[in-house]
């Protein structure tokens, strides 16, 4: 848990190298991300580490959080209080790192296997800190390629790309779908050079791949068609086209 968080603070202060300049007018512009301003994007990932240390601190609480998000009395966005609609840009930045501190402290303390109730099914602790990793990364890159600035490519990847390959099956469950059961082989190098590989050696379907573009195809940045990931085997584009690691409503996939 420790590693998940030291990863989850480095990848935190990455983002600050990104909203640390932007202005008043650039805090209320629309992102690569359709339907996103860059001050929503902010309030997004800090209402849900809201959510995630709520759920690690007080699962009583928690509970009745999530019974009213699921009834529609309040949306996530709304969590924090009226006034975080209203702040200014760097208001709403301190008030994002006051929450995620406070949320990193909380998953410090839990033991990886410990099962967390969370907004779908019950999660591991790793696996939910690994979530706001993946999230926080995601977000952080539409960020940047609005504007223009570098944002670093690390072995931080790692826990991403894991998460995109162990959910493979439910890609396939969130489209409706029957996952397969044929074995995957990924092979990835990583932005170190080391090379990182799941599956078995002798599957027939593979993808291989940059760490950094894999990661950017399983977070719907990027389009199969659009990427340098490569696929052989059908089920292995089928997987690519569709592949996505948290819950959303089915969409069309991506076309050859």
């Amino acid at each position: 848990m420790w590693q998940i968080c030291d990863d989850l603070e480095a990848e935190t202060l990455a983002l600050s190298t990104v909203v640390d300049s932007l202005t008043e007018e650039q805090w209320s512009a629309p992102t690569v991300a359709e339907g996103w301003d860059s001050h929503e994007t902010i309030l997004h990932l800090g209402s849900t580490d809201l959510l995630c240390h709520v759920a690690v601190t007080d699962p009583t609480t928690f509970a009745v959080m999530r019974e009213r998000l699921a009834n529609g009395e309040v949306s996530a966005h709304g969590l924090g209080g009226p006034e975080i609609q209203t702040m200014t840009g760097s208001q709403l930045w301190e008030w994002f790192l006051n929450v995620r501190a406070e949320m990193i402290e909380g998953l410090r303390n839990l033991d990886p296997k410990d099962r967390i109730a969370w907004l779908g099914p019950d999660i591991g602790a790793r696996s939910l800190a690994t979530s706001r990793l993946l999230e926080t990364w995601t977000h952080s890159h539409d960020l940047a390629d609005t504007f223009g600035c570098y944002y670093p490519r690390t072995d931080r990847l790692r826990h991403i790309a894991h998460i995109g390959v162990v959910t493979r099956e439910f890609s396939y469950v969130n489209q409706g779908l029957s996952p397969p059961t044929q074995p995957m082989r990924v092979e990835l190098t990583s932005p170190s050079g080391a090379q990182w590989v799941w599956g078995s050696e002798d599957a027939t379907d593979r993808v291989n791949s940059t760490a950094y573009d894999f990661c950017k195809v399983i977070t719907r940045r990027v389009p199969l068609h659009e990427s340098e990931v490569e696929t052989e085997g059908d089920l292995a584009t089928e997987w690519m086209r569709i592949a996505q690691p948290w819950i959303e409503p089915k969409r069309i996939s991506d076309k050859a």
